[in-house]
């Protein structure tokens, strides 16, 4: 297991550098000079020449991505252009929040998707639910659903809060409160797709011979398809998962500017509209970071999912 932890590490390091550089060059690009950013539309040419050399802007590309490149492996991910504030020091804090977030809605997408469609008792009615729910999540955008469910829970029924983030500090029960509707707005499309992966593979692997076996053995339907139909089903939602972390941060970004949560998400969007560049850089190398790490992670499900797997 550690062998592959390695080898899969040591191989994604390439893909990280070559994207890196691709990020860096076209955000450069297409942002133009930084310090004409940063003085603003009144500075003089010399200014913005006297800053440019000052920062190292007027050095060819290539020298200051090997410049950002050394400083971000020793954690150093420049100052925000905008507010001058440390990157590393306004992304850390936010990471936590987008992770919490991100994970929960996998965990509920995946559980509800896995269970929903394994049930055989009132199968007539729960599975065409289910599936209904999930056209109904693929097919509905985020920001809708989200102040949706906002004018629904919050507007009208006044349960829950419109907007805003809790922290652990202040209470289980309110942090809850304003998780709950950023976590269903993120999962709603992911219980969609992972209804519609899982549910044809189920189809298909119900039919094979081992589990007519288990049948013969005199096993329940819901002894059937929990213990021997459901494992071998969920392998390719598990694929699915490793590879929609792009998506996830994507709909995160959306998710977190609509319930206005303080996450990394929300923080990018900032960060392009300010036409930041370190910050946006930072956040889009972590978000590479966190599709490699969450397809290693997918990789490694696989042996707990079904045992008879193995890596070498």
């Amino acid at each position: 297991m550690l062998t592959l932890v390695a080898r899969r590490l040591l191989l994604a390091l390439p893909n990280l550098v070559l994207i890196s550089a691709l990020l860096f060059f076209s955000v450069s690009g297409l942002l133009g000079n930084p310090a004409g950013m940063m003085l603003g539309q009144d500075a003089s040419p010399a200014a913005i020449a006297e800053l440019a050399h000052k920062m190292g802007f007027d050095r060819p590309l290539y020298m200051q991505y090997l410049s950002w490149m050394g400083s971000a492996l020793t954690g150093d991910l420049g100052r925000s252009y905008a507010t001058n504030e440390s990157v590393a020091a306004a992304l850390l804090p936010r990471i936590p929040i987008t992770a919490e977030l991100a994970v929960l809605a996998i965990l509920v997408a995946t559980l509800s998707a896995t269970i929903l469609n394994s049930l055989t008792v009132a199968r007539r009615v729960v599975r065409p639910v289910a599936a209904i729910m999930g056209i109904f999540g693929i097919t509905v955008p985020n920001f809708m659903l989200g102040i949706s469910l906002i004018f629904l829970f919050s507007v009208r029924l006044g349960w829950l809060p419109t907007t805003g983030w809790a922290p652990w500090s202040d209470g289980v029960l309110e942090h809850l409160r304003h998780l709950l509707l950023p976590v269903l707005t993120l999962s709603a499309f992911y219980f969609g797709s992972f209804s519609l992966v899982y549910r044809a593979e189920y189809e298909m692997v119900r039919k094979e011979l081992y589990v007519r076996v288990a049948r013969a053995k005199g096993l329940s339907e819901t002894a059937v398809s929990f213990k021997h139909v459901l494992p071998n089903s969920i392998l390719p939602v598990i694929t699915y998962i490793g590879i929609s972390l792009g998506q996830l941060t994507g709909g995160a970004v959306v998710t977190e500017t609509v319930f206005s949560v303080p996450g990394t998400g929300s923080l990018f969007v900032n960060a392009i509209l300010a036409r930041d560049f370190p910050v946006m850089l930072a956040v889009s190398m972590l978000i590479i970071l966190g599709v490699v790490l969450m397809n290693l992670v997918a990789d490694l499900l696989y042996t707990v999912a079904n045992p008879r797997i193995r890596f070498t």
